[in-house]
């Protein structure tokens, strides 16, 4: 608003003053809203994924203004930088690793104007929603593929922790490979370090040496799968199209798109319509998806995993329906039975099929 201010004409005919105070309109503050990743932005995974879906939605909402902080460890640190996040005057954090549950708990009870959101996590607050998306579906089909290409029957899975998370991933690729080639077996080698390139990499040497001819991962790096490349054999990324990082190995990878939950987030806590809740999105919220096949995977497996793939769209079909039977040959889900939500976030044994343990 242009605001001008004017003397009296006096008695004497004096003349109006020149306009004195004009002030140009105030630019419309933005709303801030910050994310904090456990590795760095150029990892080609995890943390590069999010990052995607943060410029997403700084492009879909030109009023949002987003920041972010990398390579923030887990734990007590990751408090402190939330506490800065917050003094900085972010009104939503996106928190996006599992480790960092307790810090936005603790914090997020100390700001309760701030809303937080926390990634993977099971821990809620009135100001706190956790999401996450159905991987495992993504993962199902990815293992029809090392199934049907497997020539010595030993698939090599490169694993970060020992949490539901990642064994809920192992199990859903094991049974998808199965559901092809029932003599296949899933050969785990854990890391204990969700970003550690060269770590990544030696694993996945390890299980090609073990007989392994298709490696995948639930790790944020590419190393596993350019081991994979270098030894003549196939991959199958995650997290993002690692088809870049090794052309030769990578079949398709398991990949998340997170903008669009990003964007419908943002605008309803602008609206005031969001309320704390736990989000788990399917395949047909196009959280999580299969990334474009290479060129070494054969039209009719392509066809094979579209037709899956089109089930679970439908809901006609859900990967952790029974019967399940565990390493030790135990019926663990009665046939036609499916796990519940609670069950499959509390994974805790490996499906038949996996050839390894979890460390307790």
């Amino acid at each position: 608003m242009l605001v001008f201010v004017v003397a009296l004409v006096g008695c004497g005919g004096e003349k109006p003053k020149a306009q004195e105070d004009k002030k140009e309109p105030a630019a419309k503050e933005k709303l801030k809203v910050a994310f904090i990743y456990v590795g760095p932005v150029g990892d080609g995974g995890w943390s590069y994924a999010h990052d995607q879906g943060r410029k997403y939605l700084e492009q879909q909402m030109p009023d949002v203004e987003t920041s972010y902080i990398e390579s923030v460890p887990e734990g007590a640190d990751s408090e402190r930088v939330l506490t800065e996040l917050v003094e900085k005057g972010n009104k939503i954090i996106f928190a996006t690793s599992f480790g960092y549950m307790d810090s936005v708990i603790k914090v997020a009870q100390k700001y309760p104007d701030v809303k937080f959101l926390h990634c993977s996590g099971y821990k809620t607050a009135e100001n706190v929603g956790t999401y996450f998306g159905r991987m495992y579906q993504a993962r199902y089909l990815t293992g029809i593929i090392a199934g049907k290409t497997t020539k010595s029957n030993t698939i090599g899975y490169v694993a970060a922790f020992p949490i539901p998370e990642v064994i809920r991933g192992i199990n859903a690729f094991t049974l998808g490979v199965r559901s092809v080639n029932p003599n296949a077996k899933v050969k785990v080698v854990w890391t204990n370090t969700w970003y550690d390139p060269a770590a990544e990499k030696e694993a996945a040497k390890s299980l090609l040496e073990a007989g392994a001819d298709v490696i995948t991962q639930h790790q944020d790096t590419p190393g596993p799968q350019q081991a994979a490349e270098e030894k003549g054999k196939f991959s199958i990324g995650y997290n993002s199209d690692m088809s870049k990082m090794a052309p030769k190995a990578v079949m398709t990878s398991a990949v998340w798109n997170w903008g669009p939950y990003y964007v419908e987030t943002v605008k309803a806590i602008k609206e005031g319509t969001w309320k704390s809740s736990q989000y788990w999105g399917p395949m047909s919220d196009k959280i999580v998806d299969l990334a474009p096949y290479g060129p070494m995977v054969p039209e009719d497996v392509k066809k094979l995993v579209e037709a899956k793939k089109q089930e679970i769209l439908e809901g006609k079909f859900d990967v952790f329906t029974g019967p399940i039977k565990d390493q030790t040959g135990k019926e663990r889900v009665a046939a036609g039975q499916k796990m519940t939500d609670a069950e499959m976030l509390s994974f805790d044994w490996f499906v038949e099929g996996v050839d390894g343990t979890i460390p307790k």
